[in-house]
């Protein structure tokens, strides 16, 4: 038996309880992990309050690093005592699991398993966004929300690596010293601060081309308001809550905006894309361009508390729980 946080129903960070699980052989075409680190992520919040409703009981948790303990029959390419990541499987609030081979990266040797498991789905989130949903280029100046949190943070530093000026909003002044310690040029302080009104004094009144938004409800007007003609609004998460309906002739009165609701799932649901976007990341890491910060680390039965705390948005950074 190993330990692993579960649900048996929505609500709140007490609903979050430790409990005794099997955990058998892995099958064809899988591996058997145990954990070394286990990321956080908004999106666990999400499923635990039920907004993104899941089959109950269930184990939380998209993303993790460890060792490999067994390999499934008719598997290649991976052998007992490697270390491996993967982002977007659930069930990563465990000591040990089982997982599809096809879903999983080789660590190399410069990336600790608590950096892995810290910025996998959130570096790449990044990778997708900057990339390959709006490929940002060099000069062009774009708008991160939420940018001293785990996601912002690399994007911050991802942004200066292809030149891009980055505008960032955060909520205290602390916050926005620890964004732009990261690469983030302009910092918009939310509770003092106008943020359509502060995008157009930076971008002498011309808008971005980009705002990547996670917040959801509290930031959608402010983030139409800030585009450029044809610019595009990326919506990729809604940690304020979701946003209300909103009448499509609102996008041709700000000059034929675009608007997408994007995920890393559809990101990488094939072993090919996986695999790029896995590679562009850890290059970004090795190379220096990109420091992953892991600012909070809770007992992996204290996950409760870590909900809260994140919740409550006293952390930065990424949060990372131990087994």
């Amino acid at each position: 038996m190993v330990k692993a946080v579960r649900i048996h129903e929505a609500g709140g960070p007490d609903k979050l309880v430790v409990e005794d699980v099997d955990v058998g052989d892995p099958g064809a075409g899988e591996l058997r992990i145990r954990h070394s680190a286990i990321g956080l992520n908004f999106i666990d919040v999400y499923q635990r309050s039920g907004l993104y409703p899941m089959a109950l009981p269930a184990v939380l948790g998209m993303e993790a690093a460890g060792v490999v303990e067994a390999v499934g029959p008719g598997v290649t390419g991976f052998s007992v005592g490697e270390r491996i990541a993967y982002p977007m499987q659930g069930g990563a609030y465990c000591e040990v699991r089982v997982i599809p081979a096809g879903r999983v990266v080789k660590l190399p040797d410069s990336v600790d398993d608590k950096t892995a498991a810290a910025m996998m789905l959130k570096g790449m989130t990044v990778e997708y966004l900057l990339c390959r949903t709006f490929p940002v280029q060099k000069g062009q100046t774009i708008l991160f929300h939420a940018a001293a949190g785990g996601v912002g943070l690399i994007a911050c530093q991802w942004a200066r690596a292809i030149g891009a000026i980055t505008i960032g909003t955060v909520s205290t002044d602390e916050k926005a010293e620890l964004a732009r310690a990261h690469g983030l040029d302009h910092a918009i302080v939310t509770s003092r601060e106008d943020i359509a009104e502060r995008v157009r004094e930076i971008t002498g009144g011309k808008g971005v081309p980009v705002v990547y938004d996670s917040i959801g409800k509290d930031t959608f007007d402010a983030s139409l308001a800030s585009l450029a003609p044809r610019g595009i609004m990326v919506s990729f998460g809604q940690s304020s809550g979701p946003v209300k309906s909103f009448d499509p002739a609102r996008l041709a009165a700000g000059g034929s905006l675009y608007y997408t609701r994007p995920s890393l799932g559809s990101y990488i649901a094939s072993r090919e894309d996986l695999e790029l976007s896995g590679r562009r990341l850890l290059d970004m890491v090795a190379s220096g361009k990109i420091a992953i910060t892991v600012n909070q680390t809770y007992a992996l039965a204290d996950t409760a508390r870590a909900h809260v705390d994140l919740e409550a948005r006293r952390t930065t950074g990424s949060t990372v729980l131990l087994p």
